[in-house]
């Protein structure tokens, strides 16, 4: 059981294959409390399994990752994924109302919170507008709202749980860009004083963060803040120069 988050995440020396090659190979990282972290790079170098890793979705084959200094494999699944907020690209929704949507497994939120929760998710507005606001049905998988309003209301719930880390798993690339605005605005209000793991198709999302890390077949290629990285003129201009084209 593990309660609290105080002072970082480690990555120590991790390898990891989902079959036969190894998708990430002696990765080491240090996730400070309150950074926001982004991981970038093409497809398939090794962004989205850290953030199964984190969540132990998969478990590392070899190395460890601890939360104040303490495995994740000694953590229970529930206590270990108490301590993190998920938003994936596919938000998980079920046909019921927006209130339960946004509760998801919490009973002790007053109507005032989730609202507050939802208004800083920017969706607030949305809800408002439907037939019976928060008790509005939203049908299977939420298919009754457009995708950005299921990104929303996917980003009300992970505030409501009010995590101490907040993992954000290519939250916004299957949305357009007015809906991306809203759900950066979203995430960027959610991020504020937590630690919070960003991985990232589109760079517009990360250039924020403390932290951005560029991959490339598992292995960190470079790190820094989006000036620093620009001002090296390396493998992350390139990817920010091919997505501003």
């Amino acid at each position: 059981m593990k309660e609290g988050f105080n002072s970082a995440i480690s990555i120590e020396n991790i390898s990891f294959k989902y079959e036969d090659e190894y998708v990430l190979k002696d990765f080491s990282l240090v996730i400070p409390k309150g950074k926001t972290v982004a991981f970038v790079g093409q497809s398939g170098s090794g962004k989205s399994t850290i953030a199964n890793l984190l969540t132990r979705f998969y478990d590392v084959n070899e190395g460890s990752i601890k939360i104040d200094g303490i495995d994740i494999r000694d953590i229970t699944k529930k206590s270990l994924r108490n301590l993190q907020g998920l938003v994936s690209q596919d938000s998980i929704l079920f046909n019921d109302s927006i209130k339960n949507n946004i509760l998801l497994g919490i009973s002790t939120k007053t109507e005032a919170e989730i609202m507050d929760a939802a208004k800083i998710a920017n969706a607030h507005e949305f809800i408002a507008e439907m037939p019976n606001g928060y008790d509005s049905n939203i049908g299977d998988s939420g298919n009754k709202l457009s995708g950005g309003q299921k990104q929303r209301l996917s980003i009300a719930r992970a505030v409501l749980k009010n995590p101490p880390i907040m993992i954000l798993d290519e939250a916004t690339s299957a949305l357009d860009t007015e809906s991306e605005r809203l759900v950066q605005d979203a995430l960027e209000k959610m991020m504020k004083n937590r630690t919070s793991v960003v991985i990232a198709h589109r760079l517009s999302t990360v250039q924020k963060a403390d932290i951005i890390v560029v991959l490339l077949k598992g292995k960190i290629i470079e790190q820094g803040n989006h000036e620093e990285l620009i001002t090296k003129n390396g493998v992350y201009t390139k990817l920010v120069e091919m997505q501003t084209l």
